[in-house]
């Protein structure tokens, strides 16, 4: 564990509730040490997404972003992206059991994991949308 990557990943600890992109990263990381570089950020991404202590997401606005891997769910959360504001969201309920139950009996196929993401308007923009 360099302390580049001890950085990183204390930036991640220290903003769970954000999805981060390698840029905010880079940021947060500056923030503590001055000397990092944005390449540093990435292959301390790619490694730690490798080792599987990170997930990597795509929600349609042309970052990857990232978020610490949940080690005791067995599968993700579901997230909702506002359309205006980009802000997103968690769901912690995994309310597709029934549906993977089902689709492992039909088609015999052992599911291990699942992404969801809701697309549409938080309810601050949506209550803008309403006021015009």
């Amino acid at each position: 564990m360099t302390p580049q990557r001890r950085v990183v990943l204390e930036a991640l600890m220290e903003n769970t509730e954000r999805h981060l992109s390698a840029e905010e990263l880079y940021a947060l990381a500056k923030d503590k040490d001055p000397e990092i570089g944005l390449a540093t950020i990435y292959r301390t991404l790619d490694l730690l997404e490798e080792l599987n202590i990170l997930h990597k997401m795509n929600f349609g606005d042309g970052r990857s972003r990232y978020e610490l891997c949940h080690l005791h769910s067995p599968h993700h959360h579901h997230h909702l992206i506002c359309l205006n504001c980009s802000q997103i969201m968690e769901v912690k309920d995994d309310l597709l059991q029934q549906l993977e139950d089902l689709i492992e009996k039909n088609n015999h196929f052992r599911i291990v994991d699942h992404r969801v993401q809701f697309f549409g308007y938080c309810a601050s923009c949506d209550n803008k949308q309403e006021n015009k």
